[in-house]
């Protein structure tokens, strides 16, 4: 009887990996983009990994191409990783190089294993979301551009993933990448009065993290602009309180150190290092500057396998900052309160 639902693993695995399911021993790096997995029973599995748009757009012209590739190179199977990457499965080694090349003439890089920047990725933004700060697909693109040649070589001392976020509900999640790009807004959620009787003032006034949002009458509600973090939570309960944001008020932050990883020193969340750079279509020279800092600053202090967040917490953040040129600011201290001391140098916070 056939079940509900997706099909079974089994169906979709190539058969280089059916063969020898639960029978690899070891793995290693052959080169940037390829990967080479051993089984004990003596066959090799040789997978060949592919850079893509960072919010997984593709074209049907794209998929069908890589859909013949698969049929030539690796007996029709391929995958998709966490990151959007597209990584040929069972690819015969005397054939890599054949199917590397047709990959760079139709413009698509190998590369983004072991010691390198991994696939971009982000949500999806302005395209389909209303509540986006910034347009994080067309940031990742340019950061992607910029960094294209660590993407195909291997020059860093860890690892390194960039995602981002259109706002600061973090569906791209850029907090838990070594650096995260989150876009944020600065204005208060606009109230429509016209329109707020038809939502549910009690739903809209629960909805907000900070209690910023206040009744005000029946029908009416109120917004601390102390309290309030300019998240858009309250526009995704309410129509009448949305678009929320500006041109002129929104932006982008930066955030570095996170991490999903148990290496190291453990998950992370990031933290903020810039809390705003203006919105500068269509290539974004702030964000991308300020990247391309805290990237070579990381390159030439950290250890190897030392990913951005464990070569900050062994720095310290005094130290991160000297090294990067980065401006310090009173917005970006964690832990600013009466019990600082006592987490003072217990993570990735602000030390000194």
């Amino acid at each position: 009887m056939p079940g509900i639902g997706i099909p079974p693993l089994e169906a979709n695995l190539p058969p280089i990996v059916k063969r020898n399911y639960g029978k690899w021993i070891t793995h290693e790096h052959v080169r940037p983009g390829v990967i080479k997995h051993d089984s004990e029973t003596g066959e090799s599995c040789y997978t060949v990994r592919v850079g893509m748009p960072p919010n997984a757009r593709l074209s049907t012209h794209t998929i069908r191409l890589f859909c013949d590739l698969a049929d030539e190179f690796s007996e029709g199977y391929f995958r998709v990783t966490q990151r959007n990457s597209f990584e040929f499965v069972g690819v015969l080694r005397e054939r890599i190089d054949a199917l590397i090349a047709r990959l760079d003439k139709n413009g698509y890089p190998v590369g983004g294993t072991n010691r390198s920047l991994h696939n971009t990725t982000c949500c999806t933004g302005y395209m389909h979301c209303h509540l986006a700060a910034s347009d994080p697909a067309a940031i990742m693109k340019a950061i992607s551009d910029m960094l294209i040649g660590d993407f195909k070589t291997e020059r860093y001392p860890a690892k390194l993933k960039i995602s981002g976020s259109g706002c600061i509900n973090n569906c791209g999640e850029g907090s838990c990448a070594d650096i995260g790009i989150v876009a944020v807004h600065r204005d208060l959620p606009p109230i429509k009065e016209d329109k707020i009787g038809g939502c549910d003032i009690q739903l809209v006034i629960s909805v907000c993290p900070t209690g910023a949002i206040k009744p005000k009458g029946p029908k009416m509600v109120e917004i601390d602009p102390k309290r309030c973090i300019h998240c858009p939570a309250c526009s995704v309960a309410c129509a009448a309180m949305a678009p929320i944001g500006s041109a002129n008020g929104d932006g982008v932050a930066i955030v570095v150190g996170g991490k999903a990883a148990n290496t190291g020193d453990g998950p992370a969340m990031a933290k903020v290092v810039v809390p705003y750079l203006p919105n500068n279509p269509p290539r974004w020279p702030e964000v991308t500057d300020a990247v391309r800092n805290i990237i070579e600053a990381w390159v030439r202090g950290a250890r190897k396998d030392e990913r951005v967040g464990d070569w900050i917490s062994r720095i310290g953040w005094e130290k991160f900052y000297e090294r990067t040129g980065l401006p310090l600011s009173f917005k970006v201290i964690d832990g600013y309160d009466a019990r600082a001391l006592e987490r003072a140098r217990t993570g990735v916070r602000f030390r000194w």
